[in-house]
């Protein structure tokens, strides 16, 4: 095993567009094809070389490297060979992200959802969110191309409805003075806490009239036309690291799934054809016998991908925008999804090469995304509106027969609660603005109650505490008054 654990650079990854199939090489920041304008992924044309090496001897490789401390390969390029074979480890951005943890859900949840939950809990990585896998690879590679004298100074550049900013300016802001940082938001569509970090990192801020596609089109016209760096999902890096999601999965399953359902919420697209990606190049080098089950999800508020596969004919599908409506997953609020047609062509390949179909698009609306967030956050979970989109989604799934009783479910939390935890003091205060559609379940409303018991003289105020007889007396009234509320029973002497 020691000659394999601590990778060299090796292959070769060039852009491929998915639209005329032209090549170029990666010496130069691309986004789109120079040739017809479509949307690129990476690929190895030395791939191969990785089949050479059998499955069993991956899965021990990568099992090796969980115990090694070297710090470029704690992360996502423990899976360097996958996920950026061409770069040398010294130039590996590593701030924590990744190697995230799978989390089983209770029984009660279960049966309340009707399936074998697991969270797999991406809020914990460093700006707490997905974005930070894309994030490493991307900025992994701008140090790269940094190193090799391609380009000396850049300024990244991204639209965002939040994660994405907070993720691309912490990221950014590791590599100064080299790089720098601006991020562009709808205004008023992103959460105080969200807003909070670009500003934090020192990133220049944008507010602009309109949703997050406005945002994405005048980045597209900056990468189009000036020396930046854009660090959305368009970019093929992105791509490249998320992928790191789907091999932690099949890790952490110990390669076995087989009757496992993954389900991802879609926004711009980006994370499911990662996802997508993730699992093929592990099954085409023999390291799963087993392609998952896939479900994205999407509100109806925001809902193209869901629409064009409404349409069961592949010849008469037609992929049409969408202006979305107001939702508590801000990050799928995405009407016109940069990466569709990668979508379009990795679902397509993985339901050939799985011999049947294994990829499904739900819907759920906002009222059911916020129930079964508070639901799984009241049985232990600490997981975002996106996670409750995707619990919401796995229900829709279990009541189409998508889903079967025996089979295992790896749910996408995307994000931590806490960046959205303006959505539940709406719920619980009942403040919803009435675009969103959603009405408080009053079993899942929850608020502080106040204990001033008025018989009580006294209570304690700041730069002013209680002593003696007034002190004891304020604390056993305020435990009579806590244990009446609560039912409590005293203890027997």
């Amino acid at each position: 095993m020691q000659s394999y654990l601590v990778p060299e650079p090796a292959g070769k990854l060039i852009y491929r567009c998915l639209g005329c199939g032209a090549e170029y090489g990666i010496e130069k920041l691309l986004y789109t094809c120079p040739n017809c304008g479509k949307v690129l992924l990476l690929h190895d044309p030395a791939f191969d070389r990785l089949k050479k090496i059998s499955g069993s001897t991956w899965r021990q490789i990568f099992d090796y490297r969980k115990m090694l401390n070297i710090p470029a390969l704690q992360g996502i390029y423990r899976f360097h060979e996958f996920v950026g074979p061409i770069l040398p480890l010294d130039v590996v951005v590593y701030l924590g992200e990744g190697n995230t943890p799978i989390i089983e859900s209770n029984a009660r949840l279960q049966e309340t959802a009707g399936a074998r939950i697991f969270f797999k809990n991406d809020g914990q990585n460093p700006s707490a969110s997905f974005k930070d896998r894309g994030m490493a690879s991307a900025l992994s590679y701008i140090q790269y191309l940094i190193r090799q004298g391609h380009v000396s100074e850049i300024l990244a550049v991204c639209a965002s409805t939040g994660d994405t900013s907070a993720s691309a300016a912490l990221y950014a802001s590791f590599l100064q003075p080299h790089v720098k940082s601006a991020v562009l938001l709808p205004h008023k569509k992103v959460t105080p806490q969200q807003l909070g970090q670009p500003l934090g990192s020192g990133a220049a801020v944008f507010e602009i009239p309109g949703v997050f596609d406005d945002c994405m089109k005048i980045v597209e016209a900056l990468s189009e036309n000036y020396n930046v760096a854009l660090l959305n999902s368009k970019n093929a890096w992105r791509i490249l690291g998320q992928e790191s999601y789907s091999y932690e999965i099949a890790q952490y399953f110990e390669y076995d799934l087989a009757d496992k359902v993954v389900v991802v919420p879609i926004g711009n697209a980006g994370n499911i054809t990662a996802v997508i990606n993730g699992f093929l190049k592990f099954y085409e080098t023999g390291i799963i016998d087993h392609l998952p089950k896939i479900i994205g999800v999407q509100s109806e508020h925001a809902n193209p991908v869901y629409r064009y596969y409404l349409e069961p004919d592949p010849d008469k599908r037609h992929f049409e925008p969408v202006y979305v409506k107001p939702s508590v997953a801000q990050a799928a609020m995405i009407g016109n999804p940069v990466s569709m047609p990668r979508v379009i062509h990795l679902v397509e390949k993985y339901n050939q090469i799985a011999g049947y179909q294994r990829i499904y698009v739900a819907e759920v609306t906002e009222q059911q995304i916020m129930d079964w967030q508070l639901t799984a956050n009241r049985n232990g979970h600490v997981i975002c509106t996106h996670g409750g989109e995707c619990l919401a989604g796995l229900v829709s799934a279990i009541e189409r027969g998508l889903v079967e009783r025996h089979e295992e479910v790896i749910l996408d939390s995307t994000a931590h609660a806490l960046k959205f935890s303006g959505f539940q003091e709406m719920y619980f205060e009942d403040s919803f603005p009435p675009e969103y559609g959603v009405t408080p379940k009053p079993e899942l409303i929850n608020a502080p109650e106040l204990i001033r018991p008025a018989d009580l003289e006294a209570v304690p105020e700041p730069g002013r505490p209680l002593s003696g007889a007034k002190l004891d007396r304020f604390v056993a009234r305020m435990a009579e008054e806590i244990a009446k509320i609560l039912d409590l029973k005293k203890v027997s002497v």
